[in-house]
């Protein structure tokens, strides 16, 4: 399709998503959870429409070699598609986030000026591999009063067009206008640099990928991205903890699932505790099969470790290989990680408040632990049910991203006809 014409299709898009906001705006929180149960109970009764599609990228993906994790990834399995339509069960019976009065004050002339939340309007989403993220995006962006334009990868192309025009379909059957849920129709990557130029429909963008997809965004967009680029997650071992539960904590975060953002991916010891604990950890790590990349002083502890590079510490491996660094107390901990950290998760393991509260209060990242994994950083783990990704910006989400982060606010003023 020549560039012409993808442009005039994604500015009817853009408008039919904006025309179907302003609808959504206005609509009742029962009415939007109405539509999200049936969108639920659709996908339930359209499962067999779903699996031929599934199928049909599957059968793509074999024979383009893709790798046997990302063909899981895409698999849309009988226990998958349940699940997604209790995503959407799980996103309707939670509060509605519109509508919500934020504060309230009335001037010494009687204005009364209130704060209230209101959706952002039009909300991009740009993705890769995983098709239940169409469902949950959409699910997110409704019960948040928002219209959607997705953009999927190319292998999941059949399974989320399939997905998006059911929830479509059934959106307008709830009486809804259509353009609530849209997908971009093709996998032309000439469609993305086009999307992100309709800021006057697009009223925020989110892209879920690698970093490079990522920062591609970030540069061509003209409307405001909210986003993170990877995730280099770091714990610091206090002087003081408890060592057996702070490597049982280690090993989930690095060992039970080591190719997701919120994996640690920097090691960091206290000197004082150095002699005893780095010994019981590179032990730990064997036995998980982890290749250990250490400074000097761990490698005189630990001398089966890869001697580490200056640009191991801000690696987000995505893999069994863990960076480690002995460090002077938690204030070092603190400057290696604002340093070398993505301010995405971060941690303490430590059995002193005063560190404790310290470490939380120092390290610039949108969710700080004390002894926990880093592994909890996800929007299900938070309550929030689905999530729609997960930022490290400041501005103006922060951490993972759920229904109430797709909201901005607007000044609502009530005067008996005061003039300035």
């Amino acid at each position: 399709m020549d560039q012409a014409t993808m442009q005039q299709t994604l500015v009817q898009m853009g408008e039919r998503a904006k025309y179907a906001s302003r609808a959504l705006a206005i609509l009742p929180a029962k009415a939007k959870n109405d539509c999200l149960l049936a969108m639920a109970e659709a996908i339930e009764n359209g499962a067999e429409e779903i699996r031929l599609a599934n199928e049909k990228d599957l059968a793509a993906a074999r024979v383009s070699g893709l790798s046997e994790a990302k063909i899981d990834r895409l698999t849309l399995t009988p226990s998958r598609i349940s699940g997604m339509a209790e995503g959407l069960r799980i996103v309707a019976a939670q509060e509605d986030p519109v509508g919500r009065v934020l504060s309230r004050n009335v001037r010494p002339n009687g204005l009364e000026i209130t704060k209230v939340s209101v959706p952002f309007g039009v909300i991009g989403i740009i993705y890769e591999s995983r098709p239940n993220v169409t469902v949950d995006a959409a699910g997110i962006c409704l019960k948040a009063g928002n219209a959607v334009i997705l953009r999927g990868g190319k292998e999941a192309f059949h399974s989320n067009l399939v997905l998006s025009q059911i929830l479509d379909r059934t959106a307008t059957a709830c009486g809804l206008p259509g353009g609530i849920v849209q997908l971009i129709p093709w996998t032309d990557r000439a469609a993305v640099p086009l999307m992100l130029k309709l800021d006057q429909y697009i009223d925020l963008v989110i892209p879920r990928g690698g970093e490079s997809l990522i920062r591609a965004v970030v540069a061509d967009a003209t409307m405001p991205v909210l986003k993170h680029y990877k995730g280099v997650c770091h714990l610091f071992v206090d002087e003081a903890c408890d060592q057996e539960r702070a490597l049982d904590i280690i090993e989930n975060a690095k060992c039970q699932r080591p190719g997701v953002c919120n994996a640690l991916e920097t090691l960091l010891i206290s000197r004082k505790i150095a002699p005893e604990f780095a010994p019981k950890f590179a032990e730990r790590m064997a036995k998980c099969g982890v290749e250990l990349r250490g400074d000097e002083e761990f490698r005189k502890l630990v001398p089966g470790a890869v001697p580490a590079e200056e640009s191991d510490w801000s690696a987000e491996y995505l893999a069994l290989i863990l960076a480690v660094r002995i460090v002077e107390d938690t204030s070092s901990a603190m400057e290696h990680i604002n340093r070398y950290g993505s301010h995405h998760s971060d941690g303490i393991l430590s059995a002193v408040p005063e560190h404790i509260e310290t470490f939380l209060a120092g390290v610039d990242s949108a969710a700080v632990y004390a002894n926990a994994s880093t592994r909890f950083t996800d929007g299900g783990e938070f309550g929030m049910g689905a999530e729609i990704g997960i930022s490290t910006d400041k501005l103006h989400a922060r951490g993972p991203m759920g229904a109430d982060e797709l909201t901005t606010y607007q000044y609502r003023i009530r005067g008996t006809g005061q003039i300035r």
